[in-house]
C-alpha cells in the first residue's frame, strides 16, 4: 500500500510540474492594494499581470452598453503590476482592463480585485464605500456567545438568499431579494412567521447562505424567473445583483447585504458564507486567465485545464498569487461586511497551506 501512495504522488507531481514550474518563475507582488484604490481627489488602478507587454484603462459612463469614454494606457511598476493614478473624482464610473500579451490584445475583463459592478458583472465600478453602509453599521457586530449557548451548540441553517422569501404566501414584499431576507415579523395567511423571523423561532444561531457573491448563471437584465444555486463564481470580492433591487448600480447590492447582515446580527443570528474559491464559471475566458495566462489554473501535463471541480477547471491555491488572493478575499468580506464565517466548497481541492 505504501508503494501505490507514493506512486501516486510522483505521477500527479509529473501531471503538474510544467505548470507548477511557471509560476515559481513569476514574480510576486506583496502589495494589498490590487484593483482599485478610491478617494474623491484621486483613483488608483492596479493589475497583476506579469507576462503582458501593455495594459489600458477604459472607463465608461454606464454599466452595460454604448463606448469607452477614455482608453488609458497604464504604467509598468514593480513585480508584474500595471498601475494607473487619475488625479480627479471618478465616483460612480465603470471601467475595464485590457492587456496585450504575445503581440494581441485581450478583449476587455473586470479585475479580480474589483469591489464593485454594474449589471452582470461586466464593469467594475468607482463608489465610495461610505454610501453603502446602513445607519447603525459601525456599531454592528456578532452576537456573543454565552455560557449557555456556546460555540459548540450551533445550530446552522442552510439557505439560499431567493428560496427564502419567493413563495406567492411568505408575506415578504422583497421577494427573493437580501431585503426579502432581512425584513421582520412577516407572516404567511395561516398566521405563521416567515422567513427571517420563523428561523429565529427555530432557534437557528447560523444562518448558512449559499452563494451571494456576483455568480455566473442569472442574467440580471431578466426579470423573468431564472434560478441557480450560484456555484459559479464570476466577481469574488463582490454581492451577486440578482439579490438586490437594482443591479446596474453596484452600491446598491452592497447596501442591501449589509442591511441583510446587520438585522440577522440585531436578531440574534451570525451568518456564514459559502465560498467556491476551488474553480470559477469561466475558464479559458476567466478575467484571471486572460490576464495572467495559464497561470490561476492546475493544469495537466498535455496542456489541458485539470478538472478535479468536475466544473471545467481548478484554481491554483499553490502558486503564490491565488493564495494571496484567496487569503484577502476572506478578510475582506470579514471586515467589510462582518461575515461571521465561512464554508469552503470542495475545500479538498485546495493545498494545506493555503
Amino acid at each position: 500500500m505504501k508503494k501505490l501512495l507514493v506512486l501516486i504522488l510522483l505521477v500527479a507531481t509529473a501531471s503538474y510540474g510544467t505548470a507548477q514550474n511557471l509560476s515559481s518563475s513569476y514574480p510576486v507582488y506583496n502589495g494589498k492594494d490590487l484593483g482599485l484604490t478610491y478617494s474623491p481627489k484621486a483613483a488608483t488602478f492596479k493589475i497583476w499581470a506579469p507576462t503582458a507587454t501593455a495594459a489600458t484603462l477604459n472607463l465608461y459612463k454606464s454599466d452595460i452598453g454604448g463606448n469607452a469614454v477614455r482608453s488609458i494606457n497604464m504604467n509598468k511598476g514593480e513585480n508584474g503590476v500595471w498601475q494607473i493614478t487619475l488625479p480627479e473624482n471618478l465616483k460612480n464610473s465603470y471601467y475595464t482592463f485590457q492587456v496585450n500579451i504575445g503581440n494581441a490584445w485581450s478583449e476587455e475583463v473586470v479585475d479580480p480585485y474589483a469591489k464593485a459592478c454594474g449589471t452582470n458583472g461586466l464593469r467594475a465600478q468607482v463608489i465610495d464605500f461610505n454610501e453603502t453602509n446602513p445607519v447603525g453599521w459601525a456599531q454592528d457586530k456578532s452576537p456573543n456567545f454565552s455560557v449557555s449557548n456556546k460555540q459548540t451548540d450551533a445550530v446552522i441553517y442552510e439557505l439560499h438568499v431567493r428560496d427564502a422569501s419567493i413563495h406567492a404566501s411568505s408575506g415578504i414584499k422583497n421577494k427573493g431579494k437580501f431585503l426579502g431576507l432581512a425584513e421582520v415579523g412577516t407572516k404567511n395567511s395561516a398566521g405563521q412567521s416567515t422567513g427571517l423571523s420563523h428561523i429565529k423561532e427555530l432557534g437557528v444561531t447560523h444562518v448558512h447562505l449559499l452563494p451571494f457573491y456576483d455568480y455566473n448563471s442569472v442574467d440580471e437584465t431578466k426579470a423573468a424567473v431564472q434560478y441557480n444555486w450560484g456555484y459559479d463564481p464570476v466577481n469574488y470580492n463582490i454581492p451577486e445583483g440578482s439579490y438586490s433591487t437594482n443591479p446596474a448600480d453596484g452600491k446598491v447590492r452592497i447596501k442591501e447585504l449589509k442591511e441583510l447582515i446587520k438585522t440577522m446580527h440585531s436578531n440574534g443570528l451570525r451568518i456564514i458564507m459559502d465560498v467556491v474559491y476551488n474553480h470559477t464559471a469561466l475558464t479559458k475566458n476567466s478575467n484571471f486567465n486572460i490576464l495572467v495566462p495559464d497561470y490561476y489554473y492546475r493544469k495537466r501535463a498535455d496542456g489541458s485545464f485539470s478538472d478535479a471541480s468536475s466544473c471545467g477547471n481548478e484554481t491554483a491555491s499553490d502558486h503564490a498569487m491565488f493564495q494571496k488572493f484567496m487569503i484577502e478575499s476572506v478578510v475582506y468580506w470579514v471586515k467589510e461586511y462582518h461575515v461571521d464565517g465561512f464554508r469552503f466548497d470542495l475545500m479538498g481541492i485546495h493545498d494545506i497551506e493555503t
